[in-house]
């Protein structure tokens, strides 16, 4: 178990949304926010080497991170994942590599030490048995549109194991299903689904609009984990594993996108009609992630159901609206 409170804590992709959540959860834990370090890509861009250096050694006097958990990446949907695989691939394997690799170098691997990979769904086989269990992975290829975030996720599992071997790095990894709540990136250039719902839901209702498009026919099933329920997997994972064993976190509740509109429809108020423009493609039939390892090895249980996080977020979405 760790003692938050002495914890000394590089938070990558810290003002993301995951980030953010993850932060307020050290906090809330006990680490005090001079020991916090997170920054813009901006100020730091860890994809370049040498940033990734001055980013794990010159906090701190030096004395480096006890603990790095690594939210940063390059994020989105189907569509964004369409349009730039390249960037999906190489912004995750560069960060991750660039940021453990560093941290090597300076000599912070050590018993004190531990690395937090946040890994992805997109990883399991496209025809891995449903709910998906972390056993299939290596199993087979991800969905062809969404493989190069997939594979670029996984090859990091991989590299964390590899560490283990030859470093004794202690590490862990989880792999959240699809996020939502309050702090979504809503642009529909490469939001997530529930996300990008709530944003035209609101706007179609505010505006009086008599329809809403939608990607795809709405039959895929997907799996949704509230934003603060994903940050407290992360944490329970640094708390209580030592190894890269891969844990789902997940919801627990697969729903149709279908559904997942319809929902978001009542919840916004929205009395226009919904139409399904099915010359878009739906990608994968379903994905959802089997809990029961998270629950075995970190007691994690989702705290906040889908509706009520979506009506969170839909008030949130609203309010930033004026």
């Amino acid at each position: 178990m760790l003692d938050w409170r002495t914890q000394r804590v590089l938070l990558t992709g810290g003002h993301g949304f995951l980030g953010r959540a993850v932060h307020a959860r050290l906090l809330a834990s006990g680490v005090p926010e001079s020991a916090i370090v997170r920054f813009r890509s901006a100020e730091r861009d860890l994809r370049d080497p040498a940033q990734a250096a001055s980013a794990v050694r010159s906090p701190w006097g030096g004395a480096g991170p006890t603990l790095v958990i690594n939210c940063a990446g390059f994020v989105g949907g189907l569509g964004a994942n369409r349009k730039w695989p390249s960037r999906f691939f190489f912004d995750t394997m560069a960060i991750a590599m660039h940021t453990l690799e560093e941290s090597r170098r300076a000599g912070f691997i050590s018993p004190a030490f531990k690395f937090i990979q946040i890994g992805t769904m997109c990883s399991y086989p496209a025809d891995a048995p449903i709910p998906y269990r972390e056993s299939s992975l290596f199993r087979g290829l991800p969905d062809a549109e969404i493989a190069s975030y997939g594979v670029a996720k996984l090859a990091t599992l991989q590299m964390l194991e590899a560490y283990r071997l030859e470093h004794g790095l202690r590490s862990a990894y989880v792999i959240p299903t699809g996020f939502f709540g309050p702090g979504d990136n809503m642009d529909p250039a490469n939001s997530h689904v529930a996300g990008a719902l709530v944003r035209k839901y609101v706007e179609a209702s505010s505006r009086g609009d008599a329809e809403v498009v939608n990607w795809g026919s709405g039959a895929p099933t997907r799996d949704f984990i509230y934003i603060d329920d994903a940050a407290r997997g992360v944490l329970l994972a640094a708390e209580r594993v030592d190894t890269p064993t891969p844990i789902n976190l997940t919801g627990g509740v697969e729903v149709s996108i279908h559904d997942l509109a319809a929902l978001v429809s009542r919840l916004t108020g929205y009395r226009g009609r919904t139409v399904w423009d099915t010359t878009k493609g739906d990608g994968q039939p379903r994905r959802c992630l089997d809990g029961t390892k998270a629950r075995e090895l970190l007691g994690f249980e989702p705290a906040t159901s889908l509706e009520e996080g979506l009506k969170r977020t839909v008030d949130w979405y609203r309010g930033t609206r004026g």
